[in-house]
């Protein structure tokens, strides 16, 4: 399929980078449903490292089975399916080619106290796979934050000296950043523009309340008067954040929650003027059937 002139424009925004990242950035944006629209779904599975396997499964236990998640992805006809090392591997073969693929390249566990993540897979073991892209999550705010910086740093270079693309998980943590202030609008605009100036083709962010929670951000806010009302201006602001909506934003789909309250929040993305969503536990907790029913709908908000 011929690149569309939404995709085009895409592009152009991302100079100074390397035909073969542009490639791979295209092959994300022109396959599945939202194919062309400029506008991307992912689906993610990460989450048992995060959580652990049956808080993660247990709810739809066919979900211990990678094979399962590849074909979740291919029959949902999502953008592309972001994992683990060993779970992209457990799949590879037989579904190569079927789906753009992202390799997460660090995890965090809930065994471990404090705010980090080791480095569990390698740019090369990217290449290996045939995936379109790395992810990487930094903690901005969180003590040890300046290493992670450090480490997507070293590793942004690398998967972009060979053409791949970068997606950020920008989830600020710890410091001077409140409970509350972790989906506050000041923070999220803050770590998505962290997350853009550090090269990030793409950035993934949580949706963000109208919480301001920096004393010094707080007086900016109210002196220029930002709108931050409604989620679809927040969305907004997030997007001026991300070199003025020259940067992909993705929005994640968080903690389970109902149909309708997930597609509201779908509906303000677009609005905003997000580049879409990434949807884990919402999507593979569900029987296959309703998931598919979810998915469609979410691809059907954005088209």
């Amino acid at each position: 399929m011929l690149r569309t002139q939404t995709v085009r424009e895409i592009l152009s925004w991302y100079e100074g980078e390397t035909p073969g990242l542009k490639s791979n950035l295209s092959r994300l944006l022109m396959h599945g449903k939202l194919a062309g629209t400029g506008r991307v779904v992912i689906l993610p599975v990460d989450q048992g490292f995060e959580h652990g396997p049956a808080r993660s499964f247990a709810p739809n236990p066919v979900g211990y089975d990678p094979h399962y998640l590849y074909q979740l992805a291919i029959d949902a006809g999502v953008s592309g399916y972001a994992a683990p090392l060993g779970l992209l591997e457990q799949g590879a073969d037989t579904f190569a080619g079927e789906v753009p693929l992202i390799l997460k390249l660090n995890s965090g566990n809930s065994l471990v106290g404090g705010n980090d993540q080791a480095v569990t897979a390698k740019v090369e073991d990217a290449m290996r796979l045939g995936c379109v892209g790395v992810g990487f999550t930094i903690y901005p705010g969180a003590d040890n934050s300046y290493a992670m910086i450090e480490e997507l740093r070293e590793i942004s270079h690398e998967a972009k000296s060979r053409g791949l693309m970068t997606v950020v998980w920008s989830y600020p943590r710890g410091g001077k950043v409140s409970k509350d202030g972790e989906t506050a609008l000041d923070i999220i605009a803050y770590a998505a523009h962290m997350a853009a100036l550090m090269g990030a083709t793409i950035i993934k962010v949580k949706l963000p309340t109208g919480h301001l929670d920096l004393d010094a951000a707080k007086t900016v806010y109210d002196k220029y008067e930002i709108p931050g009302d409604t989620p679809a201006a927040r969305v907004r602001h997030i997007m001026q954040a991300a070199f003025a909506g020259k940067r992909l934003v993705v929005f994640s789909g968080g903690a389970a929650k109902n149909t309708d309250e997930l597609l509201d929040e779908v509906r303000a993305i677009r609005e905003g003027g997000g580049n879409g969503s990434i949807i884990g536990r919402n999507s593979f907790q569900r029987p296959k059937e309703e998931a598919l029913a979810l998915l469609n709908e979410v691809m059907d908000v954005y088209r």
